[in-house]
Parts: C-alpha cells; structure tokens; sequence
C-alpha cells in the first residue's frame, strides 16, 4: 500500500536492520571507505543488500543517511559522557553505568541533550564507536570511543571528549625526547675513540727476556716461561725487579708452586 501523497514515510528500524547496516559499515570503513563527507557510493549499494538479505526489507540510501545521522549522535553524546569521571559503559545491557544519580545529576546540569541518556539502551555501541570516532577525532592523539569507555578520564563538562590535549602532548614530548637521545647518541659515536685493547706481551719477548737473566738454568727457564705467558700480571713484576734479582725471584716462584 502506498503512502498518501504528500506525506513522509518514516522507516522503522529494527536490531536485525541495524545490524546487518552496521555490520557493513564496520567492514568498509575497515578498509578506508568512509571519507569525511560521508560513505563511498559502493557502501550503500552493500548495506541496501545486506539489509535486503539478511532481513528482506527494501531500503534507500536516504534511510541510510537517517540512520547514520542517528547512530553519530549517539556516539557524540555517549563517548562525551564516557570521558567523564563516574561513568562507564555496561556491556551486558547496552546503557550507561553510573556510579551515582549525584554524579548523573551534575553532568546533566551542563549538558541538557544528554538527559535521555540515563537509562537509554544503546546497542552495537562497539560497532558504533568503531566508525564514528575517527569522524570526531582530530590529530594524532585523538582516542577511539572503546579507548574513551575504557579509559574515562576527567574533563570539563563542556570540553570535546575526542580532544585529548594531555595526550597530544606527551606524544610530541616523546618525540621530543627521542630526537634528543638520537642527537646525543650520534654525537658520542663521533666523539668517541675506539678502546684501547689489552696489551699482552709476546711469548717471543718473554723467553727472550728469560735467557737474559743470567745463569738461570733451561730447567728453570721452561718452568718460568709455563708460567709467564699465563699471567702478564707476573712477567711485568720480573720485568720491574733488577736483572740481579730476576733468577732469585723465579726461583722462588717455582719452588712455591712446586710444593
């Protein structure tokens, strides 16, 4: 039957309607159909099918225009809300928690159009906030709206939700921080000198310096040279001593290691 002339037809939506809507829209904004100005012509042309397959309903890209228009004022009054100390969002029947009708009651104060909110049951609020957060995010720092229900931090009643300063902040300040430790970092590599290695004394030089020492017997000249390349910490204390010193302290030293 068809509506009398001159008169509007308003389509009533339904959950299976919105979600087959939404479960399109979830997708193709997913993979960068959804411009600022509203959705790419494919994205009706999907979500009039699905809607017409899953629920067997004819739908017009006006309804959904109507209904997308609906859905971000949801979105734009729920996710404000959710950046308020004292609220949250229950899942489990799709509506606002609240920690008291106080704080319920203040919030109102200064924000009138949120009043029907209080016991209003929103669903596929995950769907929802998925696409429109990124419509009223500006920056890099701007949050989701799952971002805004989990984290809830404290604001100006009046102040934008999708605005979070403090975060735009610690961004550029982390930035900030990286350049600066990449700068030092570069100009230590310049300044730096190689480290120097530990210097080791040749066997060559060390038995050399051995058959110097006067009367010292091959015996004692092997036993020593064991020892010395060993331990360079040894060869520079012979080294110190004076040559007329040398054989008595190496023999001193093998007699102590033999017993």
């Amino acid at each position: 039957m068809s509506a009398p002339k001159g008169k509007r037809v308003y389509l009533t939506w339904t959950d299976e309607m919105d979600c087959a809507l939404l479960a399109v829209l979830v997708e193709h904004h997913n993979n960068g159909d959804h411009a600022q100005n509203g959705w790419k012509p494919h994205v009706y042309n999907a979500a009039i099918k699905n809607v017409r397959d899953k629920c067997n309903l004819e739908i017009t890209k006006d309804n959904i225009s109507s209904r997308c228009k609906t859905f971000d004022k949801h979105y734009e009054i729920i996710s404000k809300i959710l950046s308020q100390s004292g609220f949250g969002w229950d899942w489990d029947n799709n509506k606002l928690s609240i920690d008291s009708d106080d704080v319920w009651n203040r919030y109102v104060e200064g924000n009138k159009a949120a009043a029907c909110y209080k016991t209003k049951v929103v669903k596929n609020w995950d769907a929802i906030s998925t696409i429109y957060s990124t419509d009223h995010a500006t920056g890099e720092g701007a949050r989701t709206g799952v971002e805004d229900a989990q984290a809830s931090p404290e604001q100006d009643g009046d102040a934008s939700p999708n605005l979070p300063p403090k975060r735009q902040r610690t961004g550029d300040a982390i930035l900030c921080m990286l350049g600066d430790m990449k700068t030092s970092f570069n100009d230590a590599l310049k300044s730096t000198e190689p480290l120097p290695m530990p210097q080791v004394t040749p066997p060559a030089e060390i038995l050399v310096a051995l058959q110097m020492i006067p009367d010292l017997d091959r015996c004692d000249i092997l036993k020593s040279y064991g020892k010395l390349i060993l331990n360079e910490r040894l060869f520079q204390a012979l080294m110190e001593l004076p040559m007329e010193m040398r054989k008595e302290w190496l023999l001193m030293l093998n007699e102590k290691n033999s017993n």
